[in-house]
């Protein structure tokens, strides 16, 4: 059989730009530069690597997803940059705002229509660092889970792989169709090359809406969120610190220092 692999991926904030609210308490995006979440390259690098070792009857097909504006294409095309073969781009104005209960709903929604066997995510994205939205994600599918792994490989219809813990590594596994999650330490995502930059810009990228997906705009959004930000403050200027001299003193000084700030 062929095995159908979707990769959701998230277009992030950059985590080393000058980040902030937009006056509805959102995330401004057009403030800051954009990329594909760092996290989710690992599920893209893992999504090649099962591509890349399956042995059924037909090929591996591998469609990367995200959830986002306009420019969240562009994470999109360094998914495909990396190797995956098509793309599903899911943008409606009413989407602002929606948070990780919508976001899955939308997720779902667009996996059920893309056809799947396996749907591979990061650990958590580099902006919301929730972590939820996998286990949200097989709940709303009705399929296992099998997340926070560091090693993922699939056979025999089964997904299997290790989960390591603080004090103790599991072996998990699951039958397909089911959704993963894996975690940075399952492989360094490759560099995509020129060919493969070049060769992404001919690969298709489909866009949908809310009304492609039979969701109404009341479930997502602003509106539709189960979560809200009450107030958010500036994070404050950077100011001087203290220095102090050591004329024989020093460490009486650093000591009082830390102990007036009760970190001793």
């Amino acid at each position: 059989m062929s095995l159908r692999i979707v990769v959701c991926v998230k277009y992030v904030p950059d985590a080393t730009g000058d980040r902030h609210f937009a006056d509805d308490l959102t995330v401004d995006r057009d403030d800051v530069d954009g990329l594909l979440s760092e996290l989710d390259e690992y599920a893209v690098e893992q999504a090649l690597q099962i591509a890349g070792d399956f042995d059924g009857d037909g090929d591996a097909e591998i469609t990367v997803l995200t959830v986002g504006p306009e420019d969240a294409k562009d994470a999109l095309r360094k998914a495909l940059s990396m190797g995956a073969d098509k793309a599903v781009h899911v943008e409606d104005d009413d989407l602002h705002g929606t948070d990780v209960m919508g976001t899955s709903l939308v997720l779902a929604k667009a996996i059920e229509k893309t056809g799947y066997d396996l749907v591979i995510c990061g650990m958590a994205s580099t902006d919301g660092t929730m972590g939820v939205l996998p286990a949200i994600l097989a709940e709303r599918l009705g399929v296992p889970q099998v997340t926070l792994l560091s090693e993922v490989a699939v056979a025999d219809g089964l997904v299997k792989g290790r989960r390591d813990g603080d004090t103790a590594s599991e072996q998990l596994e699951a039958s397909l169709p089911a959704v993963v999650s894996v975690t940075d330490q399952s492989g360094e995502a490759r560099y995509p090359s020129f060919k493969g930059i070049m060769a992404a810009k001919k690969k298709p990228v489909q866009s949908w809406d809310l009304e492609d997906l039979e969701i109404d705009a009341d479930e997502v959004g602003l509106e539709g969120a189960w979560t809200a930000v009450d107030s958010a403050t500036e994070r404050p200027a950077r100011t001087a610190g203290t220095i102090v001299k050591d004329e024989g003193e020093g460490g009486k000084q650093l000591a009082a220092f830390l102990a007036e700030r009760k970190f001793v």
